[in-house]
């Protein structure tokens, strides 16, 4: 028997209409960003010198990514450099493609002068503020810039749309001194990295530092409106404390990450972490400095003192050198003092992730794997008969559970995909070798050089203790761990112990984050599940720290299907 169904054209135009939107509505849900990275030299002029540094497309602070949450982005990264370069997407998380993560001879060999590679990044749960640097020596000085990742086309912000965005990048100045030279200096000698001369804020030193004045960053306002400021710590070895004179701040994300809206007079910031926050524009008309100076714990060590300035300037109030109140200097905030660990905790304490029905909070309320990690500043025997210019004539050194990381020759992502030998180990202890007061007085120095790995199963549920130490100075370390976010379940002062302080544990609403400080002589607790397979490294933001080898990485195995396991290499990944 036959059937015939008649169908009129209207009924198919319609049909054929609704697909059609459908398709394009799927197209333009995620877009494809595409751009081009040029690294180069370019001469800057700052604190009354001129000097080349490395740049992106000529730009400092480098051009600023933007993009919406589940866009991809394609980075065709040109090394017109004479140094070795590598690009890290700070915040993203690179689901199966460590390819593209960048830490230089952790995930890929540098990109040499005159060569060239492509960076993919898939944008999946990040949504906020998050950033780019190099992943080489010490470039990300000045090799670094914004990448804000707007909600979904149609979704909105959790909380109300400010009138207006502006990114400040806090970075760092060397006067006279080749960025890229000041760790093989260090090295030389033994001693600490050269100190910076100025703090930056959008690349200008500010007000109060010589030749300065004139190009100090404005950022204009118009009184009663919202302003989003994208906050981003980009300076290599201090934390800062940022506040805005006469002006509330509103929290309300971190790490590319929503937290729970709360207020507050300043910030402490370290370097490498972003935060999203709420201005509004409430004062009396007139000028108004932000600021922003170091938060430095530990005893003993060298950090620059000074302070850098922006000017926020309301709209309406007319810059004439007639005007008395623009010949006055502009109000200065209230900033805690250097070494004030109080306020940082109070700060800090703060955190807690946004909790609603369409954004639940996934912390793992059970774990399988638990890992204990001794975070130390350290000093070695100098190699030859002549001091070194660290204390007591050692060599300052750092480490992961007394591993002082080295970098091998051949990237670890590659030696492990391709199973080649030699690269490194498997045996980076889950635990201190030896248990000791880790904040005690008098401790002893001794660490071992070493490319040691920990491998996690697929999935697996991990608790991870950041246990700072007392070993040569307690400093509040700034932990960045590549490839993931977790939560952060817990953090005190004093040690870890392991029955105690777990009751204590937020598993309710804890922060997530990408990027957390373990306090001065204290510890802290974050949780994940191990589900992006790849290799990822965990580092101190301190760049000194990071140079002197607190570096760790995991290896996290292929899951059990083609989704859960990691993308074959690139047919551009640079040789090494």
């Amino acid at each position: 028997m036959d059937f015939k169904v008649n169908i009129s054209n209207n009924v198919i135009n319609t049909l054929t209409t609704v697909v059609s939107i459908l398709v394009f509505l799927t197209i333009a849900e995620a877009k494809i960003h595409r751009h081009t990275f040029t690294i180069e030299s370019k001469a800057y002029t700052r604190l009354c010198d001129t000097k080349k540094i490395l740049t992106v497309n000529g730009k400092y602070p480098g051009p600023t990514l933007k993009a919406h949450r589940g866009d991809k982005l394609i980075v065709n990264v040109v090394n017109k450099a004479n140094y070795n370069m590598t690009l890290h997407w700070h915040g993203a998380r690179q689901v199966r493609n460590p390819w593209s993560d960048g830490p230089e001879y952790v995930t890929q060999c540098p990109i040499r002068p005159g060569e060239r590679y492509v960076y993919r990044i898939d944008l999946t749960v990040e949504e906020g503020t998050i950033w780019w640097h190099a992943h080489s020596q010490w470039a990300r000085a000045t090799v670094h810039g914004a990448f804000i990742v707007y909600p979904k086309r149609g979704s909105s912000y959790p909380f109300p749309k400010p009138h207006h965005e502006i990114p400040l990048i806090l970075g760092e100045w060397w006067k006279k001194k080749n960025i890229m030279d000041i760790a093989g200096n260090a090295n030389k000698t033994g001693g600490e990295p050269a100190i910076s001369d100025a703090y930056t804020i959008n690349g200008q030193p500010g007000y109060l530092y010589p030749c300065s004045k004139p190009d100090t960053f404005t950022m204009k306002v118009v009184r009663h409106r919202r302003y989003l400021l994208r906050i981003i710590n980009a300076v290599m070895d201090e934390e800062l404390f940022f506040a805005i004179a006469n002006h509330t701040l509103t929290v309300v994300a971190k790490d590319g990450l929503y937290l729970k809206h709360f207020n507050t007079s300043y910030l402490m910031i370290t370097p490498g972490q972003s935060m999203d926050v709420l201005l509004h524009a409430n004062q009396r008309s007139g000028r108004y400095f932000m600021t922003a100076r170091a938060y430095s714990s530990a005893f003993g060590a060298g950090f620059d003192k000074t302070t850098t300035t922006a000017i926020l300037k309301y709209k309406g109030h007319h810059h004439s050198l007639t005007d008395k109140s623009n010949r006055k200097t502009p109000i200065l905030p209230y900033l805690p003092p250097y070494n004030h660990t109080e306020a940082t905790t109070r700060f800090t304490n703060q955190f807690r992730s946004y909790r609603t029905d369409n954004r639940p909070v996934n912390v793992p309320l059970k774990f399988d794997t638990r890992l204990l990690y001794a975070i130390s500043v350290n000093l070695l025997n100098c190699s030859d008969d002549k001091p070194c210019s660290g204390p007591f004539g050692k060599r300052f050194s750092s480490s992961v559970n007394n591993i002082s990381f080295v970098n091998p020759t051949v990237d670890i992502l590659r030696a492990y995909y391709r199973r080649i030998g030699g690269v490194f180990e498997e045996d980076f202890p889950r635990n201190p070798p030896t248990e000791f007061n880790y904040t005690g007085e008098n401790l002893p120095f001794p660490t071992r050089f070493g490319t040691k790995v920990v491998v996690l199963d697929f999935n697996s549920s991990v608790e991870l203790v950041l246990q700072g130490t007392n070993v040569l100075a307690s400093d509040n370390h700034p932990i960045h761990l590549h490839g993931y976010s977790f939560y952060v379940v817990g953090s005190g002062f004093g040690n870890f112990n392991s029955k105690k302080d777990p009751l204590k544990y937020n598993l309710v609403d804890p922060p997530e984050e990408t990027t957390v400080g373990v306090p001065r002589n204290g510890w802290t607790a974050v949780r994940f599940i191990a589900n992006n397979p790849g290799v990822w490294l965990l580092h101190c933001h301190i760049e000194r720290h990071a140079t002197w080898g607190m570096n760790t990485v995991f290896i996290v195995k292929d899951g059990p299907t083609k989704s859960s396991r990691m993308l074959k290499p690139p047919p551009d990944l640079p040789s090494c």
